[in-house]
């Protein structure tokens, strides 16, 4: 995350833009215990399912698993606060991606093998 707000790509933050990460994370906390709903402090399947359609995603159940697997570093079936944030990044950061090829938004796309590794490997994860 320091990444993000590295604004001048020193590798390191300043004060502002560490006051901008800590407001980022603060807001992240209180989105994170909205969909916490059983309050144990991690994001079950259910809850993801439910936070992803809040933010307006439509996810199948099995795509809904795959993020399940590919964040869920505890193997419990849940995904910690760190891991949630990573998730929504990642999930807005590929949609954004994907949209600037999805001109018409019917969320089909056709692209060379080339375009999209080159979309993939500029995206910041």
């Amino acid at each position: 995350m320091i990444g993000m707000f590295d604004r001048n790509s020193s590798g390191q933050i300043d004060f502002d833009e560490f006051a901008a990460l800590w407001k980022y994370v603060t807001d992240w906390q209180g989105c994170f215990r909205s969909f916490d709903r059983d309050g144990s402090g991690n994001i079950d399947r259910n809850e993801l399912r439910n936070a992803l359609t809040t933010f307006g995603y439509r996810l199948s159940e099995p795509f809904i698993g795959i993020l399940m697997r590919r964040f869920d570093r505890s193997g419990k079936g849940v995904i910690l606060f760190d891991d949630f944030i990573q998730c929504c990044v990642v999930l807005h950061t590929l949609t954004s991606a994907f949209r600037q090829h999805d001109t018409d938004m019917d969320g089909v796309i056709t692209i060379q093998y080339e375009q999209f590794l080159t979309m993939v490997l500029s995206l910041k994860l």
